[in-house]
């Protein structure tokens, strides 16, 4: 019986994938095997020896120890996509309010006054005061090109937008998913240079830190519009109100308000509403359910964090271990070494590493002991051993 402690309030539809013949969960449960969250913040926890894996029910991972999470052992999974549909919808009203100031408009005609032709006046006087202008033939740059970034770059084109997209770090997968008239940058130099609007969708991460600066916003068009729907962080907020106030920028869109730019009037606050759907909700339970659940009973890895992909089918009749440990040479060749010195032949095999961290999935022809396990467990470098015996 594994133990799942939840942080946060998670979809019912996505604790359904645990079933109570086999788990245990709530949010009172005590040194859980792993821990589902969204929004908690982890940084501060202790953490117990039983603890396995967490799933984060979103993409983002800034409330988690990562790091430290990989040191013990500990695998850190995310739900990458899943949210993606409500992001990209989301991001899509933030291009129309800016581009026809909806926001200015609503908030006009609340404190309209008067009645009959006063109203009717003021209500002319508005309409010349917000013109706008119409998405198609504008230009998007897509700043990050993950799950997220390739549905709003596909959306802007299928809106009639020329799009240019930069990531330095696009996966094949992503790559065959973009619409085939979507350009690459050169740069992110060249995306800003050229984009009449440009969206982020990058993690925070130190070297993405203050990316949109003031020297890559003084290089966009004039009247362009940023839109931020990654991390505050990741765009110089100072920079962004010295060229609002100037005239240059025409509107910033963010997700996440800080003190900073709230009440500003060319700049559109919403509150983190990017995953705050129903759909996306539920869409991000069921994939880290599902993740975290592989993993504890099979020990495969998909969509980690802090530990790479590693995928070994099970064969039946077989008994499968786990190490996790530093990357460091020759650490298969020790466990093989201890596993042959027990009479254990390896029948399938898999390494794969993630900077300082590596995985192994090793499937054996016969029962692994305590005694081994504990042999394994004592070579220097690795973190944790975990027997999941037979397959079933």
């Amino acid at each position: 019986m594994y133990k799942i402690q939840t942080l946060n309030n998670i979809s019912a539809e996505g604790l359904t994938r645990l079933p109570s013949a086999e788990f245990t969960v709530g949010d009172d449960v005590e040194n859980p095997d792993a821990i589902l969250v969204r929004s908690f913040k982890m940084h501060d926890m202790d953490f117990g020896p039983n603890l396995e894996a967490v799933g984060r029910a979103g993409a983002g991972v800034n409330n988690i120890p990562l790091d430290r999470l990989a040191d013990l052992g500990v695998v850190v999974f995310n739900a990458p996509g899943a949210n993606a549909n409500a992001v990209k919808e989301l991001v899509i009203g933030g291009m129309l309010m800016a581009a026809r100031n909806l926001a200015a408009a609503w908030d006009y005609t609340q404190n309209i006054e008067g009645d009959g032709d006063a109203l009717s006046k003021k209500v002319e006087a508005g309409k010349k005061q917000y013109v706008g202008y119409e998405l198609p033939g504008r230009t998007l740059g897509v700043v990050g090109l993950g799950a997220i970034g390739v549905q709003v770059a596909n959306a802007a084109q299928s809106l009639g937008m020329k799009v240019i997209g930069y990531d330095a770090m696009i996966s094949v997968e992503r790559a065959w998913q973009l619409d085939s008239g979507v350009e690459q940058a050169r740069s992110l130099e060249d995306l800003l240079s050229r984009s009449d609007m440009v969206s982020l969708h990058v993690p925070l991460l130190d070297a993405t830190r203050g990316l949109i600066s003031k020297a890559g916003i003084a290089s966009m068009p004039k009247n362009a519009v940023i839109l931020n729907f990654a991390r505050d962080p990741i765009v110089d907020e100072t920079a962004v109100l010295e060229s609002l106030d100037a005239g240059h920028l025409g509107a910033y869109v963010t997700d996440f308000p800080t003190r900073q730019v709230i009440g500003h009037e060319k700049v559109i606050t919403l509150p983190h509403l990017g995953a705050s759907t129903h759909e996306a909700e539920i869409n991000c339970a069921i994939m880290v359910a599902e993740q975290v659940k592989e993993y504890l009973q099979h020990g495969n890895i998909k969509n980690s964090v802090n530990f790479p992909e590693a995928i070994l089918p099970r064969k039946s009749g077989s008994y499968r271990l786990t190490i996790a440990n530093k990357n460091v040479p020759n650490m298969v060749g020790q466990i093989s070494t201890c596993l042959a010195e027990a009479n254990l032949n390896i029948e399938d095999l898999l390494n794969k590493s993630l900077g300082d961290i590596a995985y192994t999935i090793v499937e054996v022809n016969g029962e692994v002991s305590d005694d081994i396990v504990s042999q394994i467990a004592a070579i220097e470098g690795v973190i944790k051993v975990r027997n999941l015996g037979l397959a079933s």
